[in-house]
């Protein structure tokens, strides 16, 4: 990764966060295109959910999603989770290459391994600086989790 990266320690695992893109809460990031943004996974969401060998959507491009509507589903060694959209727009494009191999996800997060494209604009999308202050302020709870220990 490039030098304008952030890092955040999970434990003792760095995940690095490119300085060129936005960060959605739901641990996605969002790049710029030319009428919206592509989103795909931070590597703290990589770096939680391990191994993803599973992808599926429950939507089709073209359509127009709203902000934290379910559009998918993922499935790794840790975790089987639904994906939701990190903002409202038009869903323009899934990246169909994971749907034969969703292993990318895993080996190139910001690059190859991106998951959908959104066309809108969204107000709520963070700063790379804001988003590792969001990771700071819910890391404990994402441990206690982890460890299975939320009600403790």
């Amino acid at each position: 990764m490039s030098d304008d990266a952030l890092t955040f320690m999970m434990g003792e695992f760095v995940a690095e966060f490119p300085c060129d893109r936005l960060y959605a809460k739901n641990h996605m990031w969002a790049a710029p295109i030319e009428h919206g943004f592509r989103f795909g996974f931070s590597a703290y969401a990589v770096r939680l959910l391990q191994d993803v060998y599973f992808l599926d959507w429950m939507v089709d491009a073209g359509v127009t999603v709203q902000e934290k509507q379910e559009i998918g589903a993922i499935e790794s060694k840790k975790a089987e989770s639904a994906l939701y959209a990190p903002m409202a727009g038009k869903l323009a494009r899934f990246n169909d290459e994971l749907m034969s191999d969703p292993s990318t996800i895993n080996l190139d997060k910001y690059g190859a391994g991106w998951l959908f494209e959104i066309n809108g604009t969204c107000e709520i999308l963070l700063e790379p600086d804001a988003y590792l202050e969001h990771l700071e302020a819910v890391w404990e709870v994402t441990q206690r989790t982890i460890k299975g220990q939320l009600n403790n």
